[in-house]
């Protein structure tokens, strides 16, 4: 399933400060920590907690948070399905990154293990 070009310019110019909330919300709902959170976002993106909350405060967007973050070489392993759609088969580089990121955050929502969540090859 592709996504369409208004999807992923929405994607594009939403602000990481505005879905950060989501995110914590979501997985303390579960039982999960802050701490958990900002270790799988930066695995992701190699922002640390400091870096995260710089981009908060600066409400950068989505396209601005990917354009700085250092995507983890095993990022590619982040598969399945998220929001109705199948991540490996996102065309739009950007939307595919912004479904990586929920997609670590529902699996740490679910309850995975933090080493199954931080893949490696």
């Amino acid at each position: 399933m592709t996504t369409s070009e208004k999807h992923d310019e929405r994607m594009a110019t939403m602000t990481f400060a505005s879905v950060y909330p989501h995110y914590l919300k979501k997985v303390e709902r579960k039982g999960r920590t802050k701490e958990e959170l900002d270790r799988v976002i930066e695995w992701l993106t190699g922002f640390d907690e400091q870096k995260q909350q710089e981009l908060i405060e600066k409400k950068a967007t989505f396209e601005t948070f990917f354009q700085e973050a250092n995507l983890n070489q095993h990022a590619d392993l982040i598969t399945g399905m998220i929001c109705g759609y199948r991540i490996e088969d996102i065309e739009n580089p950007l939307t595919r990154k912004v479904r990586y990121l929920d997609k670590l955050v529902d699996e740490l929502a679910k309850g995975r293990k933090m080493d199954k969540i931080l893949r490696k090859a």
